[in-house]
């Protein structure tokens, strides 16, 4: 079984008088019957899988009406600890986990109770005799082998667990009464949280898989055992970074513990991209390993890119040829390397020649960046695809950290909007992608609204630019202007004028579900390297999500020149 300190003995007067089990740090489940004839100055828990922990005094917080009968409904009891208990609590499983599809494939369920003669607690295996709930209330148990351990007193309370993976699924409320009968009842959780309905917040919807909510309960009980849960803000922000553009706003009053974050995004989190959501905050939580401690002036630190701009423009020669001017910024400065008026024939051989010749103006050894500056209409051009020298065909975008920019960008408007959003996004610990689906029903303006907040980062796109139905959506996110913009140029399989409705088997779907996974604990900064790993190994596979990844990135305090003109260097990508 999983980490099953949360089992509890529920103790009157130090008389074992049942089980239960911790659900928050400070409550505790079991039946109404358990604690009926207790006395409420002498009520006592105490967790067994913590030998030598002392017994905790406990009280009766809300209960579920029990009558006293044994066919009563609402045989439920909450109880609150004196003081919370640094214990990690049950994981609830999502409602009907315990029955299989296959009725010829029970699951095995696993009960941990206080008999007599077994103070210490002893298992017992179970299994659901069927789906049917009995009164709207219960569900019959059986053993799951004859001569098993029966259900006897001292198990009420206690929680019914999938022994695969330590889930809880329900909890105990009574045996059949007779000796040597094998069965009994349980209330499954959807029950209990009928009666309790703080309960509700604590069930994971079914729309995430088993593996990804046990690593994440198991990177939150490490992060909390490291004492990194102890910035209420940090846990907001690891939600808003790893949230999706439908998933609901974090609560005002924000997140008491990370605890409480990691249920508020298995529980309240639904739908088809929950999946990715809890992916996203899972790479957050592990992030918080890795993070070095930071003082304030580090944290607003620009990032360390020596970047070298290539700016091609449309030219008044006509269309056989390309204006072009390339640059190199280092020591906060620029230095002019290049510029002419190219035929198309000769545009990559010029390009190579001064991107060659650029890297003079470097500092050795320090994080080159190629940057494209490119007009709207060619913001598709596949510059990452170029040889990166004339005897060496490997592409560019697999040798260098390449990004593009768009011309339209260069107002001082826009760049003092975006430098103020890069400020911001210094200290987010992980580019969390707005996606933007084939099928979007989102509405442009709204785009732009969502694109504006404060928690905003990377539009992610399934259809390249030229798609008919989402070419408003691209425009309006680089108008926001938004920080960062993904896509691929292949685009929808279905082309850039097909009606897609963005579901499975959607090559757009794929390359954003693809894109969240690998990017979604790489912060803003540091997305260029991580991009050229990805092109690095679609080059190397066949197929690969990634080959034809286009990443518009525009950081303009990296081509800020304090000794230049106040206006700005005049092909800059962001002036």
């Amino acid at each position: 079984m999983n980490s099953a300190e949360w089992h509890a003995r529920i103790e009157s007067a130090g008389q074992v008088a049942g089980a239960g089990f911790l659900v928050t740090p400070r409550r505790v489940l079991t039946c109404a019957h358990v604690v009926r004839q207790a006395d409420p100055d002498a009520l006592t828990v105490t967790f067994t899988e913590r030998p030598g922990a002392p017994a905790v005094p406990a009280r009766v917080v809300a209960d579920g009406g029990w009558g006293g009968g044994t066919t009563d409904l609402g045989d439920l009891a909450v109880l609150e600890l004196a003081h919370e208990v640094p214990i990690a609590p049950a994981a609830l499983a999502p409602v009907d986990a315990a029955h299989d599809r296959r009725p010829d494939r029970p699951r095995k369920l696993v009960v941990y109770g206080f008999p007599v003669g077994f103070d210490e607690g002893t298992l017992a295996e179970y299994r659901i005799t069927a789906t049917q709930l009995l009164n709207r209330e219960w569900i019959q148990l059986e053993a799951w082998q004859p001569g098993g351990q029966p259900l006897a007193p001292g198990f009420s309370g206690a929680a019914v667990t999938l022994v695969d993976t330590g889930e809880v699924v329900g909890m105990v409320t009574a045996a059949a009464g007779d000796r040597g009968v094998h069965n009994g009842r349980m209330m499954p959780t959807e029950v209990m949280a009928r009666y309790w309905p703080d309960l509700e917040g604590l069930v994971p919807t079914s729309d995430h898989r088993t593996a990804d909510r046990a690593r994440l309960r198991e990177l939150v009980e490490r992060a909390v055992r490291a004492g990194l849960d102890g910035d209420p803000g940090r846990r907001v922000r690891l939600y808003e970074s790893a949230r999706g553009p439908l998933d609901p706003d974090a609560p005002e009053e924000g997140f008491d513990s990370l605890w409480s974050a990691a249920l508020f995004v298995l529980c309240e989190v639904d739908g088809a991209d929950a999946a990715v959501t809890v992916a996203r905050f899972t790479a957050h939580v592990e992030a918080l390993f890795q993070a070095p401690v930071e003082t304030a002036a580090e944290t607003a630190a620009a990032p360390d890119w020596s970047p070298i701009l290539v700016d091609l423009q449309h030219s008044g020669a006509g269309d056989g040829h390309v204006r072009v001017e390339v640059s190199a910024y280092s020591g906060g400065r620029r230095h002019p390397v290049g510029s002419g008026t190219v035929p198309r024939a000769g545009l990559r051989a010029f390009v190579q020649d001064r991107i060659e010749a650029a890297f003079r103006y470097l500092t050795p050894g320090c994080d080159e960046l190629l940057a494209f500056a490119l007009p709207r209409d060619w913001i598709d051009l596949p510059v990452d695809r170029w040889a990166s020298t004339p005897d060496d065909d490997t592409p560019l975008g697999c040798v260098y950290p390449l990004v593009v920019t768009d011309q339209a960008r260069r107002r001082a408007g826009v760049r003092h909007q975006l430098t103020r959003v890069w400020n911001r996004l210094d200290a987010t610990p992980g580019a969390r992608v707005h996606r933007v689906e084939c099928g979007s029903p989102e509405e442009p303006r709204r785009l732009r609204v969502r694109l504006r907040r404060d928690d905003a980062c990377l539009a992610g796109f399934a259809t390249a630019p030229a798609a008919s139905h989402t070419r408003p959506h691209f425009d309006t996110s680089l108008n926001a202007p938004a920080p960062m913009v993904i896509w691929s140029r292949e685009g929808c399989a279905g082309g850039p004028d097909a009606s897609c409705a963005g579901g499975d088997g959607c090559a757009g779907k794929t390359f954003l579900d693809e894109l969240d996974t690998s990017v979604s604990g790489v912060s803003p900064a540091e997305l260029p390297r991580r991009v050229l790993a990805l092109r690095e190994e679609a080059d190397a596979e066949d197929g690969h999500w990634a080959h034809d990844i286009q990443l518009l990135w525009d950081d303009p305090r990296l081509f800020a020149d304090p000794h230049g003109d106040a206006a700005g260097h005049p092909h800059s990508p962001v002036t």
